[in-house]
């Protein structure tokens, strides 16, 4: 069993759509497999707009808080260049 490498936090509280999703993606191209980001919002429409784009990505998501406060997501980065979303090698 492999510990994940990394965890790291993006405070994304405060940003209004499209900004949670746009900055979570961004944040995840430099995590390398097994990795994990921590992502904090205020939006409510990022549990539908994070959640969408890992399915992109390929990663794993889930939510550990959801409350009036806060939303928080667990992502974790998948082992290999799943849901390649650059446009490149589409057949």
């Amino acid at each position: 069993m492999v510990a994940p490498m990394t965890r790291t936090t993006l405070d994304l509280t405060g940003l209004k759509c499209p900004l949670p999703a746009l900055k979570t993606r961004k944040a995840l191209k430099p995590l390398q497999p097994g990795d994990q980001l921590e992502v904090y919002c205020t939006d409510p429409l990022s549990v539908i707009d994070i959640p969408n784009l890992i399915r992109e990505t390929g990663d794993t998501v889930e939510i550990t808080e959801r409350n009036d406060a806060r939303i928080v997501f667990l992502i974790e980065k998948a082992n290999g260049p799943i849901g390649n979303t650059n446009g490149a090698l589409r057949s």
